[in-house]
């Protein structure tokens, strides 16, 4: 970079005549000073010229570690930072007025009280940043009710037809951390992780679609984790986590948030009678197909007995061979007990 060549033949110069001027007091000749402040001043720029570039890239390292700090501070750790340095100058005003009545005293030692204070309480702040969080302007749109997918709940892709079903309040909310896990999944080398990526972004593509979906580009650099980050916004937004991972479930309710499971949801509408049951019906009436009996559960579900009409009028055990769910409602099929029919 130019300019900061430039600058830094500058201090060369100044650096040189510093130098020069300094030896002139102690030769007291003014021209052999001259002639030694002119050449230390050329010394002193063509050496800058010489170091710019090293300094140059310590320069431009010293500053990406600079910005990798300043985008790593949230505001609560601003603001307990700011806190404690202000407890720490108030203190030492207190103190600094105790101290003036001591024959020692000096101005050092109001500085030297006043660094011990804030190296204390500084430190001591941000550790406890977490009580600070009312100091802090807020980073996300606090909206209680809505959901904040998971990842694994989007590359799932039920909670597309739950959504279509319309028993999913609230707002939906994708943060920007999981974007990014679905991104870095779809280009991924592994064939495997590319297909989950994959459809991870096609579930959200078909889920905006039919739901108002917003993309939370909220993130804290300070945590390494995607499970980390999801219960954290959940608890600064008030949010709820819908999650399939049990072990990212147990730790948000340890932290009181509300989880919501798909695998919860799935095990709950799970039908009460699978094949190879065992039910007592009473035979109603004949069926479609030839021979077929129709009797009924106490909750209004279709029993459908193949050869069960010659049992008509009569309470018959049956074994369940099926269990169709249609839009209708539920259907089962199901065949006479051989060892009842005997």
């Amino acid at each position: 970079m130019l300019a900061f060549r430039l600058i830094m033949m500058l201090f060369g110069l100044l650096a040189g005549w510093a130098a020069g001027h300094a030896l002139a007091l102690r030769m007291g000749d003014p021209e052999v000073g001259q002639v030694n402040t002119l050449s230390l001043m050329l010394a002193g720029a063509l050496a800058a010229l010489l170091l710019a570039p090293r300094a140059e890239r310590l320069a431009a390292q010293g500053l990406a570690r600079l910005s990798r700090w300043y985008a790593g501070l949230s505001p609560r750790t601003v603001a307990a930072a700011t806190f404690g340095l202000l407890v720490a100058l108030l203190l030492s005003v207190l103190l600094g007025n105790l101290l003036r009545g001591l024959p020692f005293y000096s101005w050092v030692w109001s500085v030297l009280v006043t660094l011990i204070l804030a190296a204390f309480f500084v430190p001591f702040a941000t550790r406890h940043a977490d009580a600070f969080g009312l100091l802090a302007f807020p980073q996300v749109r606090r909206k209680p009710g809505s959901k904040i997918l998971d990842t694994n709940v989007i590359i799932d892709g039920r909670i597309l037809e739950l959504a279509r079903s319309g028993f999913l309040e609230g707002e939906l909310v994708v943060p920007g951390f999981v974007l990014r896990e679905l991104q870095v999944l779809a280009d991924h080398a592994d064939p495997q992780k590319r297909t989950r990526g994959k459809r991870g972004l096609t579930v959200l593509e078909d889920l905006r679609g039919v739901r108002p979906l917003r993309v939370e580009d909220w993130d804290d650099p300070q945590l390494s984790t995607v499970d980390d980050k999801l219960v954290r916004l959940a608890r600064e937004t008030g949010g709820k986590l819908l999650t399939n991972d049990g072990n990212l479930g147990k730790i948000a309710r340890l932290h009181g948030l509300e989880v919501l499971s798909m695998h919860a949801v799935a095990v709950a509408l799970r039908p009460q009678v699978q094949a190879g049951d065992h039910l007592t019906i009473t035979v109603t009436k004949s069926g479609q197909q030839q021979g077929q009996g129709v009797g009924y559960l106490e909750d209004g579900t279709m029993v459908v007995v193949e050869d069960g009409l010659k049992f008509r009028g009569k309470s018959t055990r049956v074994l369940v061979v099926n269990n169709v769910q249609t839009n209708v409602g539920r259907m089962i099929f199901a065949k006479v007990d051989k060892n009842d029919a005997a």
